[in-house]
C-alpha cells in the first residue's frame, strides 16, 4: 500500500501527474482491494493535502535542506509524517515501514536519515508542532493559516480577498474555508443521465447528493462495486462537475445549430454527462464534443 502511495507522490512531484487518475490505476494493477486499497488512498491524498504543514515540520526535524534531498527520500518522509501526525497508525509502525520503504527505493544509505527524522517528528503531536513551526497568528495571520491549513500563502490571501476580509478582522471566514478545504471528502458518484439512475447508486450504498439530481455520496467502500459504475453507466465525478453539466443543458445559446464543441475537456467527464443529460432534460436535439481539447 505504501509503495503505491509513494509512486503516486513521486509522479505528482516529478511530472504533475493527476493523483485521482493514477492512483486507481495503480491500485488495480497491483491488485489491492478492501482495506489495503483504502489505506493506499488515505496515505496518498492525506499526504498531498498536508504537504505544506508536513514540510514545515520536517524542516525543523531534518538537519538538511529539504530541497537537497533525493525526491524519493523526501516523499517517504512526507508519507511517514502524515502517518505519525494524522492517522491512528502506531508510531513504531509508521517509522519502521518508512525505513523499509526507503531501503526498497533508495537503498540502505538514506535509511538512517529517515529513521532519525521521523523519530523526531514522532516526539510531538500535530498541535504541538504547529505551535513551533507556524508563525504567530497575531504577527502574521496569513502565514499562520498557510502553515496551519497547508495552503500556499497566496491562496490564503486570495480566499481572504474573495471574502472581503482583512488581516485585522481575524480572518474567521477565511479560516473556516481553509478548514473545510482540508476535510477528507467522501467519494462523489454520478449516474450518467439516460444510462443509469440515482436509485442504482443508492442501492449500491450511496446517499443522495444534495445538489446534483444524478449524484450520490459514497462514504466508504469501492465505487467499482456499484453495478452502474462497473458497467460504465456511471463513474466517480465531483458534484461540482456534475452541476456544470446540468447548468450547460439549461443555457440558451441563441444559435440555430445546437451542437457544442468542448475544447477544454480532460478525461471528458463533463462532456459525457452533458451529452446524455441534454438529450434527456432539454428539448434541443443534439450535442457534440471532441472529448479532448
Amino acid at each position: 500500500m505504501r509503495r503505491v502511495a509513494l509512486d503516486v507522490l513521486l509522479a505528482v512531484a516529478a511530472r504533475d501527474a493527476y493523483a485521482n487518475l493514477l492512483l486507481p490505476r495503480l491500485i488495480a494493477q497491483r491488485h489491492l482491494s478492501g482495506r489495503d486499497a483504502g489505506l493506499a488512498t488515505e496515505l496518498t491524498y492525506g499526504t498531498l493535502r498536508g504537504r505544506g504543514t508536513y514540510d514545515a515540520v520536517l524542516a525543523v526535524c531534518c538537519d538538511r535542506d529539504l530541497g537537497a534531498l533525493d525526491p524519493a527520500v523526501l516523499e517517504v518522509l512526507r508519507l511517514g509524517t502524515h502517518q505519525l501526525l494524522a492517522t491512528r497508525i502506531q508510531p513504531h509502525a509508521a517509522v519502521a515501514t518508512s525505513v523499509s520503504l526507503v531501503k526498497e527505493v533508495g537503498g540502505q544509505r538514506p535509511s538512517g536519515l529517515v529513521n532519525a527524522v521521523l523519530r523526531r517528528v514522532a516526539s510531538r503531536d500535530l498541535a504541538s508542532w504547529l505551535e513551533i513551526v507556524a508563525p504567530a497568528r497575531e504577527a502574521d495571520p496569513f502565514g499562520y493559516l498557510a502553515v496551519r491549513y497547508s495552503h500556499p500563502r497566496w491562496v490564503v490571501g486570495a480566499f481572504a480577498a474573495a471574502l472581503g476580509e482583512a488581516a485585522s478582522s481575524g480572518l474567521a471566514q477565511t479560516e473556516a474555508v481553509l478548514a473545510a478545504d482540508n476535510t477528507r471528502p467522501v467519494v462523489h458518484v454520478c449516474a450518467v443521465p439516460g444510462l443509469a439512475t440515482r436509485e442504482e447508486l443508492l442501492a449500491g450504498g450511496c446517499t443522495a447528493a444534495r445538489w446534483s439530481p444524478f449524484g450520490g455520496y459514497l462514504a466508504e467502500g469501492d465505487p467499482a462495486l456499484i453495478s452502474a459504475v462497473a458497467e460504465g453507466r456511471g463513474g466517480v465525478q465531483d458534484e461540482a462537475s456534475q452541476l456544470a453539466a446540468v447548468a450547460l443543458t439549461r443555457v440558451d445559446a441563441g444559435m440555430p445549430d445546437d451542437r457544442w464543441l468542448d475544447v477544454c475537456a480532460g478525461p471528458g467527464g463533463k462532456a459525457a454527462a452533458d451529452r446524455t443529460s441534454r438529450a434527456r432534460c432539454s428539448p434541443r436535439p443534439r450535442y457534440a464534443s471532441t472529448g479532448r481539447g
